[in-house]
């Protein structure tokens, strides 16, 4: 029953599935799909949610924007282009993997990145080889942290991803 009602969601361009990465090399991997929708305001609207900055409903919802960027730039710019995310067992996430680890992409709805928030990307960098590990936030200006990963304004992010700077 559940099942139909996914797949009558993601038939109608409602929701889609985002795979996990799963090429584990020692860690455990949380290896269920996430399901998303295609408009997280239609979820806080009927779940009378008001995001608002700081709240996780604002947070989700700016990973949500992202992602539905990167799902458009694949439609339009790299149909080939695997989106997935890495979950540990543990609790680590990264939002997003681009390609076969070509970019890592984590999003804080920040003003302030910390070392803490960029926890699971270091973990992720070191498992595997990641080409380049990213930060979108709302902080604003770009800067690069010492083990360089970048931390760019979502704005910014945006403009490189359909500059082709990004992938």
């Amino acid at each position: 029953m559940v099942r139909g009602y996914f797949q009558m969601l993601e038939d109608t361009l409602l929701g889609f599935r985002l795979p996990p990465w799963r090429k584990r090399i020692d860690r455990r991997l949380v290896e269920t799909e996430k399901f998303c929708l295609f408009d997280v305001g239609v979820a806080n609207y009927l779940a009378r949610r008001r995001p608002a900055m700081g709240t996780p409903e604002f947070g989700n919802s700016f990973e949500q924007l992202i992602l539905m960027e990167l799902t458009a730039y694949r439609a339009y710019r790299d149909p080939d282009l695997e989106i997935t995310f890495w979950r540990t067992s543990s609790g680590l996430e990264v939002d997003f993997i681009l390609g076969a680890m070509e970019v890592a992409v984590e999003v804080k709805a920040k003003r302030r990145i910390s070392s803490r928030d960029v926890a699971p990307l270091r973990a992720l960098a070191g498992e595997h080889p990641v080409k380049r590990a990213i930060v979108v936030s709302l902080e604003e200006e770009p800067r690069t942290l010492s083990d360089g990963i970048t931390v760019l304004p979502w704005q910014q992010f945006l403009d490189q991803l359909w500059g082709g700077e990004i992938i």
